[in-house]
């Protein structure tokens, strides 16, 4: 579980949470997260120079215990995707 708070009150814990795994894989990577809750998803925008990748983690991803390497792995992989766009 990557935080117990719900909607809004999550994102800037997710954030805190990505930026933390962002920073060792590339420091120029920030991220920004905030709650969509029409599709009750996060929203994570990742950016570098001027290049910009949204993605969205499930409010089942993040709520889920023992999900945390899985919801890692894909912000890692999302990461190394943004180095590829041209």
């Amino acid at each position: 579980m990557l935080t117990a708070k719900h909607g809004d009150a999550a994102s800037p814990e997710i954030e805190d949470w990505a930026n933390r795994i962002a920073r060792p894989v590339d420091e120029a990577v920030k991220v920004e997260v905030y709650y969509d809750a029409d599709s009750s998803t996060y929203v994570l925008r990742l950016a570098k120079a001027a290049r910009v990748l949204l993605f969205r983690l499930s409010e089942a991803q993040v709520h889920t215990s023992g999900r945390e390497s899985e919801c890692e792995r894909t912000l890692q992989r999302k990461i190394k995707d943004l180095w590829n766009l041209i």
